[in-house]
């Protein structure tokens, strides 16, 4: 069920160092960060299904997206729906179950080389403003979870939100962190460590929560509205504060 938090090293390049790239053109600057294959044949589809269906309104668009997003993604289930402006990034490392909604100006990000991406389960919701990035990690939404507005969930290794699991709105979900060791260099010139981030399975995260990097947050769990957790947060266990602490346990919460 949970991840081993290992803090594994990563490398990340700069947005900058990419899209300043003077060895590549704008067109394999722009396929390299959104579209996610090579090839001319993959950017026009990409930016056909794009161009027709992304910005369009009511149930026209509804349809359009319903009809042409699935062309792009590695596999998509029945029944899901994309709200207005929901944009897609490296959609071929994106697969989808059923009866899914992903609301209005959501950022479906599974950047990588090497990963496998981002894959959301049955019966998953995933509320507007939401960013699900990975920097080559995976994010993985398991059945019946519900991701509310606004929300962040970041990977540079394994992001697991567990079956039925809540997050509320304006939460962060952090699966990776810089490196500061040295203090005479930048931090955005040190490396960065990932060691990734496990929500169990029917836990609640509250609004605004932020959950740091290695966090490990048990078969339901709670965490207090606000709260910052930088330590694993024991089954059943309710969490509150900045830094977080353990002030409860629910009771029967170890039962199936």
């Amino acid at each position: 069920m949970a991840i081993v938090s290992i803090g594994t090293d990563v490398k990340i390049s700069r947005a900058q160092d990419q899209l300043f790239d003077s060895r590549q053109s704008a067109r394999q600057k722009y396929a390299a960060l959104v579209v996610g294959r090579p090839g001319l044949g993959a950017l026009i589809h990409h930016e056909m299904v794009t161009l027709c269906s992304q910005p369009v309104p009511g149930a026209l668009g509804l349809m359009l997206r319903k009809t042409l997003y699935p062309t792009l993604l590695g596999s998509c289930g029945r029944n899901v729906v994309f709200g207005q402006n929901v944009v897609l990034r490296h959609p071929h490392r994106i697969a989808i179950g059923d009866n899914v909604v992903i609301d209005d100006n959501c950022l479906v990000d599974a950047k990588g080389e090497t990963n496998t991406g981002i894959t959301i389960g049955n019966g998953v919701f995933i509320g507007r403003n939401t960013i699900l990035s990975c920097k080559n990690g995976d994010i993985h939404i398991e059945d019946g979870a519900n991701i509310g507005f606004n929300c962040e969930l970041f990977s540079a290794s394994r992001v697991r939100i567990g079956r039925n699991a809540l997050v509320a709105a304006y939460c962060y979900v952090i699966g990776g962190d810089h490196d500061f060791s040295d203090p005479a260099a930048a931090v955005l010139e040190q490396g960065r460590r990932s060691a990734g981030v496990d929500v169990g399975e029917g836990a609640w995260l509250g609004a605004g929560a932020k959950i740091l990097d290695g966090v490990i947050i048990g078969s339901r769990a709670v965490v207090g509205a606000g709260a910052v957790v930088r330590e694993s947060v024991p089954d059943g266990a309710i969490a509150v504060g900045i830094p977080s602490r353990i002030v409860g346990q629910r009771d029967g919460a170890a039962k199936p």
